[in-house]
């Protein structure tokens, strides 16, 4: 299943309502226009489709309306998200006024914490390890158990030789 890229018109009605805000990014998300504050996705296109984040009870409502829960691929609904209705998509002061909601939903959200990309993390040098005095060396050696004194491991016998097999009664099986 390949994903349709939106249309110029609905990018160009998505760029001209999103709230001008500080700490509002416009980035792509899957290939398609989106727009996140303190991390958190509130806003985007998805094919043809506007998806906004809303808290519960404005996203019922909006169902209620003739919206749908936001399902990027079949039977993976994302049920945060909702799809909004052509009629308020097609009216930008509707549209204008959903993104804001969406907007202010998720101001109202703790800013999510930056994971460390793979290549900081490789970067990071290892902790140097402690130095070890020699008080602490010697005060540590006291309190060990002398370790037991290890076997040499024991050589394995010889191999028996197999007895010849016994010729089954049953019919042969023809090779």
């Amino acid at each position: 299943m390949k994903w349709q890229k939106s249309p110029d018109a609905l990018v160009q009605a998505f760029d001209h309502c999103l709230p001008i805000v500080d700490g509002v990014q416009r980035r792509a998300m899957f290939g398609y226009p989106c727009a996140f504050f303190n991390g958190h996705l509130f806003c985007g296109l998805h094919q043809d489709s506007v998806i906004v984040l809303l808290p519960d009870a404005r996203r019922d409502a909006l169902v209620a309306e003739g919206a749908s829960v936001f399902e990027p691929m079949p039977g993976r609904p994302m049920h945060a998200y909702v799809v909004a209705p052509p009629e308020i998509v097609a009216d930008r002061q509707r549209l204008r006024a959903l993104l804001g909601d969406a907007l202010a939903h998720a101001s109202s959200l703790a800013p999510k914490v930056k994971k460390p990309s793979a290549a900081k993390k490789k970067a990071v040098p290892a902790k140097p390890k402690a130095r070890v005095t020699k008080k602490a060396a010697v005060k540590k050696a006291r309190g060990r158990k002398e370790a037991p004194a290890k076997k040499a491991p024991a050589k394995k016998a010889p191999a028996k030789k197999k007895a010849p097999r016994k010729p089954s009664r049953g019919k042969r099986r023809a090779r």
